[in-house]
């Protein structure tokens, strides 16, 4: 799968994931008037809302980047309509060629990991037909339990080619509390990060593995560090534009071909419409003001990597 995501990346020249997150507070209101009255004022109008919102985005942004991130914790706030939302967004996000991160953060055991890994990856064979959840072309995986809560997203990617980004460092300031406490005088997220080169070895896929790593734009050093002990895994890159992270910052997560990291923006696109830096879609023009932030986006990284 990482083969296809990295095809993908070539053909937009754009190394960026969007995040499909959305907030009610991030919809015009002439939107939401619209679902409440078809649907009410309740979860189904709610999640209705969050449908025509994603739509209007993908429909201006699948043709100049490869890859859409929805976070399910968004959707699942809506119970199970947002959870209808969520797969449908999925749907026709693949419809449109679109690559589908699913932003789910499991780690569990045993054949709860496999469920998780089934559920969103893989199928399941019912009265011998087979069928597919949520279907997914990767997966967020948080490795706190070990190999026993990764390696059956790995099987699972084995058997269906598809990939998994496994949290190493991340964006948000309180990660250090863990994230970076000294272990035998190296800092635990150098030693995930040596794990999650060696479970990628397992799943390679070309020059690089289906095991990708997460690691926060916001710690450029950090990235420069772990591009190193990762050389198969490509890195998906939060922390840009809303929490912080720049083009200039994101250098060292890519290897000297110009691959090897993924970015990820996701209110910075879209709720771009808010933005004061594009205020000529301060109407609500949604979608094109989700464009115009991809496009921006592409420039800045790829102004970075030529210098």
């Amino acid at each position: 799968m990482i083969s296809k995501l990295i095809d993908k990346i070539q053909k937009t020249n754009a190394p960026i994931v969007v995040g499909l997150d959305p907030k009610l507070s991030f919809i015009p209101d002439a939107m939401k008037e619209r679902c409440f009255e078809e649907k009410g004022k309740n979860l189904e109008g709610a999640a209705e809302a969050f449908w025509q919102f994603n739509k209007e985005i993908i429909d201006n942004i699948y043709d100049i980047v490869p890859a859409v991130k929805p976070q399910i914790a968004m959707y699942e706030e809506l119970g199970i309509p947002g959870l209808i939302t969520f797969k449908k967004t999925v749907e026709y996000c693949k419809e449109k060629g679109l690559i589908v991160i699913g932003d789910i953060k499991r780690g569990d055991i045993g054949s709860t990991s496999e469920s998780y890994a089934v559920g969103h990856l893989g199928s399941v064979t019912i009265e011998g037909e087979t069928f597919r959840g949520f279907d997914e072309d990767f997966a967020t995986v948080n490795p706190y339990l070990g190999s026993d809560g990764v390696k059956p997203f790995i099987d699972v990617c084995n058997k269906e080619d598809k990939g998994i980004f496994v949290l190493v460092k991340t964006s948000n300031p309180s990660s250090g509390e863990f994230q970076d406490r000294l272990i035998d005088d190296k800092p635990l997220y150098e030693i995930v990060g040596e794990q999650v080169e060696k479970w990628g070895l397992d799943s390679m896929d070309g020059s690089y593995s289906n095991v990708g790593a997460v690691v926060g734009a916001t710690y450029p050093e950090m990235g420069k560090v772990l591009r190193g002990i990762m050389p198969h895994a490509y890195i998906l890159v939060p922390g840009y534009g809303a929490q912080g992270g720049k083009g200039k910052d994101l250098v060292h997560f890519f290897d000297k071909d110009g691959l090897g990291a993924i970015v990820n923006s996701s209110r910075g696109i879209i709720a771009a419409w808010k933005s004061d830096n594009y205020k000529q879609f301060a109407d609500g023009k949604v979608g094109e003001a989700a464009r115009a932030a991809a496009l921006d986006m592409q420039k800045d990284i790829a102004d970075a990597l030529v210098h």
